[in-house]
């Protein structure tokens, strides 16, 4: 009997464990090799999960909802439907604390045997999975695409998803479509991004607005509950832990944004974004600056120059925890192509469809929170990089000239988080002290 195991894949870099979102085929179905057999939750995505091998599932080893280390077998495939029943007699119980709790996608149930042998599964060598990119809509099997706050909240509710139509990006349904359903007032935030340093929310490439802060409890839980971390949190959660290893200091700047301000007036009809503006400006300056676009090697022995300059923006999540989707080779991308492919970044990290390359090549973070009139802040760095920069709102301020005269002009906060063993604070002033030049004197050769 030939069966083979279903690993937990490793979706990412970074990805350690992977949540079961849900098995797309059950115990006795016939799967096709390069057929997606079940989708995982890694770090910072949703990806369908493809067998490399033609047979029958034979058991699930690990329920939707379940969570599992990365290399964990999860499930088994066998290649004829005779070959079914004994394999599922060998497979392992779930321990109960592996399952998520009831709110959850519902367990599908799995054989209760004692444990798998190496003589009842034949030895493997090499993976017997491959992540691709999650259906954006509903599959032919008629699995719903919906996000994990909506389908929280279905369950809460009683609603129906598969009714539902959704109006997230490519019909996935979202929090407000199973509000919307029952006639509830609707409340729940969508993806906060970095949009400008206004205080007023400034539109979004797609036409959507960066959202006003969430009622407490909305998002992530109501008085007296407690609420465990989802996969997303756990990998931010890490990655903060990390960064209390590096040696950081912050070097802050005021920089007047009036010029800027204007030139955006100018843009936002042809749906460029503030936050394009900024990662451009941000992109052009570390282009003459190197040292600040660079980080240590993962063994902390030498310094890496990355070959490009790969701005990265921070983006909350509706259900909590951060993502940074990736504007490649933002010195040199024109400042439109860069608009597109931030609004396109947004959309898809909003319904978890983004490529690993996509959120973990950054060079560089931004970080603003500008949009929630916040007056300034600093940044944790991110693990792999050598410096982010936390931007705060742009507000009217009274302004002394040399010659003692008095104006008012907008101004902004930002704040420079560094690694102090790849950027010494020369390096950080100099890096601020242009970019402050470029937008105050001369924003204009950002849409060039």
């Amino acid at each position: 009997m030939a069966t083979h195991e279903i690993f937990m894949p490793a979706l990412s870099s970074t990805m350690t464990e992977g949540k079961i979102v849900e098995w797309l085929k059950q115990p006795g179905d016939k799967v096709e090799r390069g057929e997606s057999v079940l989708v995982v939750e890694s770090d910072k995505a949703d990806m369908d999960v493809e067998s490399f091998n033609e047979g029958y599932l034979a058991a699930v080893l690990m329920p939707a909802g379940g969570t599992a280390p990365v290399g964990e077998t999860i499930g088994l495939i066998v290649e004829t439907e005779a070959e079914i029943a004994a394999a599922a007699a060998k497979a392992p119980v779930v321990p109960a604390a592996a399952v998520a709790p009831a709110s959850a996608p519902a367990p599908v149930a799995a054989p209760a045997v004692a444990s798998v042998t190496p003589q009842a599964v034949a030895p493997v060598t090499a993976p017997l999975v491959a992540p691709v990119l999650a259906a954006p809509a509903a599959t032919a099997s008629g699995r719903v695409v919906a996000s994990p706050r909506a389908k929280k909240l279905a369950s809460q509710l009683g609603v129906d998803l598969a009714g539902l139509r959704g109006s997230g990006p490519h019909g996935r349904i979202q929090a407000d479509d199973v509000l919307a359903a029952t006639g509830q007032p609707i409340t729940v935030p969508r993806v906060a991004e970095g949009s400008g340093p206004a205080v007023m929310a400034a539109p979004l490439g797609n036409g959507a607005s960066s959202p006003a802060p969430a009622p407490a409890g909305e998002a992530f839980g109501r008085p007296g509950e407690s609420v465990g971390f989802n996969t997303l949190q756990n990998a931010v959660n890490r990655n903060m832990v990390a960064s209390l290893a590096v040696p950081c200091f912050r070097v802050g700047y005021t920089i007047t944004t009036t010029k800027l301000d204007s030139l955006y007036k100018q843009l936002k009809p042809k749906g460029v974004t503030m936050t394009a503006l900024l990662a451009k400006a941000v992109g052009v300056v570390l282009a003459r600056h190197p040292q600040v676009n660079a980080a240590t090697t993962a063994d902390a022995s030498a310094m890496a120059y990355p070959a490009g300059v790969n701005v990265a923006v921070a983006v909350a999540m509706e259900d909590g925890g951060l993502i940074t989707p990736v504007l490649a080779n933002a010195d040199t991308t024109d400042i439109y192509s860069l608009a597109r492919s931030w609004a396109d970044l947004v959309a898809r990290a909003r319904s978890k469809q983004l490529q690993p390359q996509e959120y973990s090549t950054g060079t560089f973070t931004l970080s603003n929170l500008g949009m929630f009139g916040v007056d300034r802040f600093d940044a944790i760095l991110p693990p792999g990089t050598g410096a982010i920069l936390a931007v705060a709102a742009s507000r009217p301020t009274v302004v002394a000239g040399k010659d003692g005269s008095i104006r008012v002009a907008s101004q902004m906060q930002v704040n420079l988080t560094c690694d102090h063993r790849v950027i010494y604070g020369a390096h950080a002033a100099a890096f601020l002290k242009d970019l402050a030049q470029l937008i105050e004197t001369n924003p204009e050769s950002l849409a060039l």
